[in-house]
């Protein structure tokens, strides 16, 4: 190998292991905001810290964009506002709604069953076939959120949980129109993910002037959880995303995600004193392993379709 060569391949090298560093901040940024994002709600309603949240957000996504100089042009318009009602606005409300009665361990780990709804959406609308080992991980998700759920239990906090699932369902609904689009046009993900914040934002405005809520409490741990979503969770984490997908393939990237609602799990019990209960453990490593399967499937099929091409 010349020297030229290896230079090459330590670079290579080198910028694998950052991009690994990358999710990894990721994952534990936006796995923290679970905690983040329930403290707020002391401060602040569901509706009002889902609007500034966004708001503020997709202003710091747009001057990062300007700062890499990335093309702002896109079309599609009516798709991208149908992906902004369903990922940001609907989302995020279903999210704070649910955090207000309910866990934020619990409550991440409702929302990303989302990839199972996924899977049953691509097969519905895009005819892809359901195979392999997305069988028996839909079925063994579907147990597990039948034993986080605990619908037989009349404590259970049912009006959260199933707001937790949709918020995931919006998720999925999202998933789909961003196929939708990106099958038709060629769009970038970072400024198609700025423009639809910015209608899903403006969604969320005219939702808080029509539902006014209590006032804000303006303690120093209100300002805290809005620059925590501003700055960490939308404008760092999305950078730290994008980083990690130029040089990692996306199902590492999708793989090292699921660390999100671990860390969410994780940093309820020991900050917020949420300790799950037998079944509910059960049913949130159910759906774990469930999620694991998935993605080990996607990375097994993206190489193989590589290998193909």
């Amino acid at each position: 190998m010349n020297p030229s060569a290896q230079e090459t391949a330590a670079s290579s090298r080198r910028l694998t292991r950052l991009a690994l560093l990358a999710l990894a901040l990721m994952a534990v940024i936006w796995g923290y905001n679970w905690v983040v994002m329930k403290t707020a709600l002391a401060y602040v309603g569901p509706v009002d810290f889902s609007m500034l949240r966004n708001l503020f957000g997709v202003i710091a996504l747009f001057m990062l964009l300007l700062a890499r100089r990335t093309h702002l042009a896109i079309g599609a318009w009516p798709r991208v506002i149908l992906l902004g009602m369903l990922q940001t606005a609907a989302f995020s409300l279903l999210i704070q709604f649910a955090l207000l009665h309910g866990g934020a361990g619990k409550t991440s780990i409702l929302v990303y069953t989302m990839p199972f709804m996924v899977v049953a959406m691509a097969w519905l609308f895009f005819g892809e076939r359901i195979q392999g080992l997305q069988w028996p991980a839909l079925g063994l998700a579907a147990v597990g959120l039948v034993l986080i759920v605990e619908p037989w239990n009349n404590h259970a906090p049912i009006a959260s949980n199933l707001m937790a699932v949709g918020a995931g369902f919006a998720w999925a609904l999202a998933t789909m129109v961003t196929k939708w689009i990106k099958r038709d046009y060629r769009i970038d993900p970072l400024p198609l993910t700025a423009w639809q914040m910015l209608f899903g934002s403006l969604a969320l405005c005219i939702t808080a002037w029509l539902v006014p809520e209590r006032p804000i409490d303006p303690a120093p741990l209100f300002y805290a959880t809005l620059i925590y979503n501003v700055v960490l969770a939308t404008g760092l984490a999305w950078f730290l995303w994008m980083f990690a997908l130029q040089h990692l393939p996306a199902g590492v990237a999708g793989l090292a995600s699921l660390g999100a609602p671990i860390i969410g799990v994780l940093a309820s019990w020991l900050q917020l004193g949420e300790r799950p209960g037998g079944l509910e453990l059960l049913g949130m490593g159910m759906i774990g392993v469930a999620l694991l399967a998935l993605s080990l499937r996607g990375m097994v099929g993206g190489g193989a379709r590589r290998a193909r091409g």
